[in-house]
């Protein structure tokens, strides 16, 4: 019986039975294959089973439908491939016939998503970090209030220094 696996966290392990032919996979409770997943559009894609094969049709969704990194509109998934919906990952699977014998076992592959900075990305070590003032286009701000004190400090001052010798002189 072919089935879709999820491999996502979160989702890891969950599998739909393809009992028919046709199947959808989406958001919306009307879906065959449903993933509760906001990057999953509400009808994101439809699956067709011909013979071992998978057909899978994107039906515009807004996150994508991958595979091998890549974005397809229609493609075909092999039993043991892997596809992207939106940012969920599901391999297709075929159980062989009974009195078939024993396919090889497809381990599981989570592929992490990229998210942020990779560390192996960033160079290592540190660096010296320098601050040109002059061409910053940050400029320091002019404190205006401040100025206004000193510049009554400093008349302030000078008119105590001549009230000073003034009384020194005529005293």
């Amino acid at each position: 019986m072919p089935r879709l696996v999820l491999l996502s966290e979160g989702f890891t392990g969950r599998s739909f039975e393809l009992k028919t032919e046709k199947s959808t996979v989406g958001r919306h409770e009307d879906n065959t294959c449903q993933i509760p997943a906001a990057s999953v559009s509400g009808h994101h894609a439809e699956l067709t089973i011909k013979g071992n094969d998978l057909h899978v049709k994107d039906l515009g969704s807004t996150n994508g439908t991958f595979m091998n990194g890549e974005a397809v509109q229609e493609t075909v998934v092999q039993p043991g491939q892997i596809i992207r919906f939106g940012m969920i990952e599901a391999r297709f699977e075929v159980s062989p016939a009974p009195g078939a014998p024993p396919q090889k076992k497809v381990l599981d592959k989570t592929t992490v998503v990229p998210q942020g900075v990779k560390l192996n990305e960033l160079e290592q070590g540190t660096q010296k970090v320098t601050f040109d003032a002059k061409n910053s286009p940050f400029q320091k701000k002019k404190n205006t209030v401040r100025n206004i004190f000193i510049f009554i400090a400093i008349i302030l001052g000078l008119g105590i220094v001549a009230v000073f010798i003034l009384l020194i002189r005529g005293g």
